[in-house]
């Protein structure tokens, strides 16, 4: 398996939470957050890859959304946390670390074989 498309698969599990993360704070639209993810490290992820993600934390009222004038286009649409949202994050990101640790001490045993 290719390097990124096992990148791609294994962020398809968190993007969730990063989507959730840089609107916790200050509603952005589709565009927007994926300024707000390069600008925090996470490059890879484009405009077409979250709009279903989108729908679904919707759907799932993990966040609110409202319409606003652009500049000269179509109103935008903004997302934003919801109270579930900030729950769901929260949860998320103690369970990411959790198997962020657990993944991290198994991999730590074979690192020197495999990057020396």
């Amino acid at each position: 398996m290719a390097i990124e498309s096992r990148r791609s698969q294994m962020l398809r599990g968190v993007l969730d939470l990063c989507l959730l993360a840089v609107v916790v704070d200050e509603p952005a639209y589709g565009y927007e957050m994926t300024r707000r993810l390069r600008e925090r490290g996470l490059s890879t992820v484009g405009e077409g890859s979250i709009y279903p993600l989108l729908g679904r934390l919707e759907r799932e009222g993990l966040v609110a959304t409202h319409r606003a004038a652009s500049d000269g286009g179509p109103p935008r649409k903004y997302y934003s946390a919801s109270a579930s949202g900030r729950r769901a994050l929260a949860e998320g990101v103690r369970a990411w670390r959790d198997v962020r640790g657990e993944v991290d001490s198994v991999l730590a045993t074979i690192e020197a074989e495999v990057t020396g």
